[in-house]
């Protein structure tokens, strides 16, 4: 008598056997890239909300970090970088989902207005915001306190993109992240871009200098080749093709 097949796992080899598909696609990848280099230009990822909040991301890649919260079922995710506070609604909603949770969100400055507007949402009560440097060690300890005892942790970073504070943000960070669980590094996609692309993205958005070899991706590279416990998950990128975050979702393991 044949085994009955598991819907789940069968959806996800096909998807599987389709994202492998992909990564043969250099027409594909080349329309994502053109498309990433418009996006940015025109600031496309600010056209979104989530539960009426602005969230600066594309959509693919809030659909590809559902099904890691879906898997991994935190009990805190903690993000670095507030801005308009939609991502930290996101998260806090997909919690509220699965049923248990919360959110700590981190950012240098926490204006009056937008931490009205998150503690006034209908998600807040999952919501904790610790204001100041991500890399600050009073800010540190403060986030340390905040996930102690907690079994699954994961990980976002996506505040300053410059290749020395991502890489301290790795180094201060990574011990929350529980085995099994991930850390998600965003904007890893400016490795992807090149030289000329990323002179005019700092002009427009008057980042502080990228370069091939100095950015989150490069912080990220240099931080795995440290940390073994760190491994790089199956890409992601060649999932969604369009997303900030290229190689940047990487798994702890035993070691």
């Amino acid at each position: 008598m044949t085994e009955p097949v598991d819907p789940i796992t069968e959806f996800r080899t096909e998807v599987d056997e389709r994202v492998a598909a992909f990564g043969d696609d250099r027409q594909a990848d080349q329309l994502a890239r053109d498309f990433m280099v418009w996006s940015c230009h025109n600031k496309y990822t600010y056209n979104f909300s989530w539960m009426g909040m602005p969230v600066f991301q594309y959509p693919q890649d809030l659909l590809l970090m559902q099904e890691l919260v879906w898997d991994l079922r935190p009990d805190v995710v903690v993000e670095t970088g507030i801005a308009r506070g939609g991502s930290l609604i996101y998260y806090a909603s997909l919690l509220e989902l699965i049923g248990h949770g919360r959110v700590v969100g981190i950012d240098v400055e926490i204006r009056e207005h937008n931490r009205d507007a998150i503690l006034g949402h209908p998600m807040a009560s999952r919501i904790t915001m610790v204001e100041g440097s991500s890399i600050d060690p009073h800010v540190l300890d403060r986030v340390r306190s905040e996930v102690a005892g907690a079994e699954r942790v994961m990980v976002v970073l996506d505040s300053k993109h410059t290749h020395d504070h991502v890489l301290a943000e790795l180094e201060g960070y990574h011990e929350m992240v529980s085995v099994g669980g991930c850390l998600v590094v965003f904007d890893t996609t400016a490795q992807t871009f090149d030289e000329e692309t990323l002179e005019e993205l700092q002009k427009q958005y008057r980042f502080s200098p990228w370069g091939k070899d100095s950015n989150p991706h490069s912080a990220m590279v240099e931080f795995l080749e440290a940390h073994p416990e760190f491994v790089m998950e199956p890409a992601w990128h060649q999932k969604a093709l369009i997303t900030n975050c290229f190689e940047g979702v990487l798994r702890r393991r035993e070691v």
